[in-house]
Formats: structure tokens, sequence, C-alpha cells
């Protein structure tokens, strides 16, 4: 066997693939570890989305692997210093779903701003209450984009265009950097974002650092009429946290595109009207969907010809 697909991750670049390798394609054995485990005995290659956890002990039981490849950006479920130590070459799409990513999160805070989910379910409702979702514009306010690198930057240049001053935190960004002074952005430690936002966007990655970044105290300092929105990684929040924040009405509303757990267990989030709630869509579009999944194959393609990987995320060639 040479590739595991353990996700449901399909299109003519994956059918060319299949044609190619020895593949077992089963979009649900990321939910069947033991079957998993047992698969990688044998495979040289797994191509995963965010559901696979790929752990330490995974890897050590798959000692002929020689990539892995996350559908994706994020590469949080996947154990990158155990993979680099077995000499696995981790490779994934970082840039592939930027646009999209964006795109939605600009789309979430409009229907934040303009309560369009809310008004379109009391309008099929054969309602006609116009005064009951009278909403704000996106011009003249100020936009926190928290995390600001190629996602973070898409959206700052989108929210320019609706003429919104913006500001970002960004740990590993300078203030002189190009693309912040393209986008006219001033950089502001994370607290004072939260001050001074009307929109809070997240972009952050998942990390140690990252986790529960916004928590009770975080959502303290926001402004009572301020929106949160989070297309980046459901951990980042404490769930229990924004939904005191938005019961308590210290601030007005959020949007989440990702969840702690995902799926979510139920939740009193799920019946506030002033939360947008959508299943981790964000990258998925049919035209990120296609370059995301085309450039992983590739790269499976390369690792498993003796040739580099493009979009590695350690080294481009296996090291076992």
């Amino acid at each position: 066997m040479d590739i595991i697909v353990s996700e449901n991750i399909t299109g003519p670049a994956m059918d060319a693939l299949r044609e190619r390798f020895d593949v077992v394609f089963e979009p649900d054995l990321w939910n069947d570890v033991s079957r998993l485990k047992s698969l990688l005995g044998n495979a040289r290659a797994i191509i995963v989305r965010n559901q696979t956890q790929l752990t330490a002990e995974l890897v050590a039981a798959a000692p002929n692997l020689e990539v892995i490849a996350r559908s994706g950006a994020g590469l949080d479920n996947i154990d990158t210093a155990a993979a680099s130590e077995a000499g696995v070459v981790v490779t994934y799409a970082p840039r592939e779903n930027s646009i999209s990513v964006a795109e939605l999160t600009i789309g979430l805070m409009l229907s934040l701003a303009r309560k369009i989910p809310a008004a379109h379910l009391d309008t099929s409702e054969d309602h006609w209450n116009r005064k009951a979702f009278t909403g704000i514009e996106l011009f003249g306010k100020t936009l926190g984009v928290i995390g600001l690198g190629q996602i973070g930057a898409m959206v700052a240049s989108r929210a320019k265009a609706f003429g919104m001053t913006i500001i970002a935190h960004d740990d590993y960004v300078a203030p002189d950097a190009s693309h912040v002074k393209q986008l006219d952005a001033k950089l502001v430690s994370l607290d004072d974002l939260l001050r001074e936002a009307d929109f809070v966007a997240t972009h952050a990655p998942l990390t140690d650092e990252t986790r529960d970044l916004f928590n009770e105290k975080r959502f303290g300092l926001m402004k009572p009429s301020a929106m949160f929105i989070n297309t980046s990684r459901g951990e980042v929040v404490d769930e229990s946290a924004l939904l005191n924040a938005i019961q308590n009405k210290q601030i007005a509303g959020a949007a989440l595109d990702v969840r702690a757990v995902e799926p979510p267990k139920e939740s009193p989030l799920n019946h506030l009207d002033n939360v947008i709630l959508t299943p981790h869509i964000a990258a998925f579009t049919e035209e990120a969907q296609d370059r995301v999944v085309i450039t992983v194959c590739s790269d499976v393609t390369k690792v498993l010809e003796g040739k580099e990987a493009a979009n590695h995320f350690n080294f481009p060639l296996p090291g076992r």
C-alpha cells in the first residue's frame, strides 16, 4: 500500500492519484484509531484534513511512512515534532484556501452588522419587521485583526474597501513590514486592540499560547457594541466565557465558523439571535478545495517519486 486517505478528500487530482498509486480511501477512517494504526504499518503516505489526529504514537506505528500531507493550512492535528524526528516530510497547503477564508470572514462581519440571518428567518415566516433589523454600517468602524498573516491581511484589505480603519496584533510581524504599510494598519497590543475595535476577527493559529486566548478577561475588555468573529481555530476561544459575555451584553454579537469540539455539543449559543454559527466552512469553496487537493496530491506524488515537496513544513525529502 502506498497512500492512506483518512477523510473525505476528493477531486480530479485525488482521482488521478488513486489511478497511479495503491490508495486506501476511507473517509471515516479518522474515527477508527485502531484500524488507522494497523494500516499505517505499511503505508508510505497519508493524506488528512483536520479530523485525523496524527499523534506521536501513530507516527511511531508507521515505519515506512515518508510523507504526511495536510489538505489545508493548519497543522495542529499533526504531531509535527514526532514526524520530523522520524524523518517524515510534513506537507500542507498554506495559501490555497486563504481567499475563501477571508471572504467568509467578511461575509460573517456583514451578516452580524446587518442581522442578515435573523432577518431572513423572520421574513421567511411571513413577517415584515423592518425596524427590528436595523443594523450598522461597516464604514467608519475599526476592525481589529489578530494574526496579520496572509489571511488576516486579505481580510484587512477587503475591509479597507468598506472604509474601515485597520488595527492589528501580531507578535511576529514588524511595524515596518511592507503589508502593514500597504494596509495603513496600526500594530497594537492585544488588550488595546480589544478596547478599540468595533469588530474583532481572529486568524491566530492554535498553539499553547493561543489556547483559550479569548477568555473572560479578554471579552471584558471589548466594547459593549463590539462583535467577535472566529474563522481560525475553535480552541482559541473559551466558549463559556463568550456565552457569558454575550448574555451579559459585554459584547454585541459573535460569529463562529470553528468550535472547540467539532461537531459541537448542544450549546445555548445555538439559540441566540446575535450569534451566527457555521460548520467550519471557511475553506469550503469549490475553488479553494480544488487548489488544496491539487497541491497536496502533487507533493505526495513528488515525495513518493523521490523528488522534493514544494510546500513542506519541515524538510522537502524524507530522512529515513
